[in-house]
């Protein structure tokens, strides 16, 4: 098994933050630009890999309460991930993503699982940021 993970901090609170996170009809704006989340029957989603042009049935919850959000591929058991908010002084928030690969042939290696995850959460940020300055204006 090989895991990755990221944190990154961004200026808006917590609720903000997961909120954009958890839209699956937005996840689009700030996931690799070679993945695509389509909502099934929740929590089913499809997710389709541009990579290898597969769809693959997968499973995705949203824990509010938790700020949490956890996925994972459904039949296969290739990976699974999780993003976690939490709210740090002054209304901001630490966001941290971690993957885990079971099977080898799923891991696209930790260059490129660090370059995707430092640019989703950099489109995240500016996704969040798109809705506070909207909210404040």
């Amino acid at each position: 098994m090989t895991e990755y993970e990221r944190a990154h901090t961004m200026p808006a609170p917590p609720e903000h933050v997961f909120d954009q996170a958890a839209d699956i009809g937005r996840m689009g704006e700030w996931l690799p630009g070679d993945l695509h989340v389509h909502a099934g029957e929740p929590p089913a989603v499809t997710v389709h890999e541009d990579r290898t042009d597969e769809d693959v049935s997968a499973l995705f919850r949203a824990r509010r309460d938790q700020m949490r959000l956890e996925w994972g591929t459904r039949e296969q058991g290739g990976y699974t991930g999780w993003l976690q908010v939490a709210g740090i002084d002054g209304g901001a928030s630490e966001v941290t993503v971690h993957l885990s690969f079971f099977d080898d042939s799923h891991d696209p290696g930790e260059q490129t699982v660090g370059d995707a995850l430092d640019t989703s959460l950099r489109r995240l940020e500016d996704q969040v940021r798109l809705r506070v300055d909207n909210a404040a204006g």
